[in-house]
């Protein structure tokens, strides 16, 4: 016997707290206000790292007290060896299992926020002259770029959806400048 999955005929259900065709951004409590967060792939919690981590630490401690009570003293100098290089390998990932890109369009400003373990680099633009544009061939990163300054993001996106947010942040920008547009031309008709 065997089992066949076809495609359902039924579409998605929608998912909560997203905008209808929107899979990177999303608007901000304030009108016409969105926010782009882009965050790396993290399998593990911090918290559940640290449990494997003294996990294998028991174990590896337990087998090496039975090595040390059969006389076998090298085993304990080289069982913390490798913990102490399984532990400094699992800071370096713990550092950066934070980064992300954070993106906010609010208003006449764009504002986008690198995350890169402890540091944080912060860029703005004003919203009317920025340009939205591949760095290189597909897959690329995206370039920010105006007023003399540029910042490329989507580190955090995998290469094949890259063009996906380039056209979403076009379409956001479209979007705020629009409301701006009416805002200005209510301002002068009072």
């Amino acid at each position: 016997m065997s089992v066949t999955l076809a495609p359902s005929p039924w579409p998605a259900p929608p998912v909560p707290g997203r905008d209808a065709g929107w899979r990177f951004g999303r608007e901000a409590g304030l009108p016409s206000s969105w926010l782009f967060e882009l965050r790396r792939n993290v399998s593990i919690t911090p918290r559940q790292l640290v449990t494997a981590y003294l996990l294998l630490c028991c174990v590896s401690l337990a087998v090496a007290a039975g090595f040390w009570s059969q006389g076998v003293r090298a085993v304990g100098l080289f069982t913390g060896l490798e913990l102490l290089a399984v532990g400094v390998a699992l800071v370096v990932v713990a550092r950066h299992a934070g980064d992300r890109e954070v993106i906010t369009l609010a208003g006449r400003e764009m504002r986008v926020e690198q995350h890169f373990g402890l540091t944080i680099a912060q860029t703005t633009f004003r919203a009317e002259w920025v340009r939205v544009e591949p760095v290189a061939d597909d897959g690329s990163l995206v370039e920010l770029s105006g007023e003399g300054r540029s910042v490329r993001v989507g580190r955090h996106v995998r290469p094949e959806l890259r063009l996906e947010l380039a056209q979403e942040l076009r379409r956001a920008l479209r979007l705020v400048r629009r409301a701006g547009e009416r805002v200005v031309d209510h301002e002068h008709r009072t």
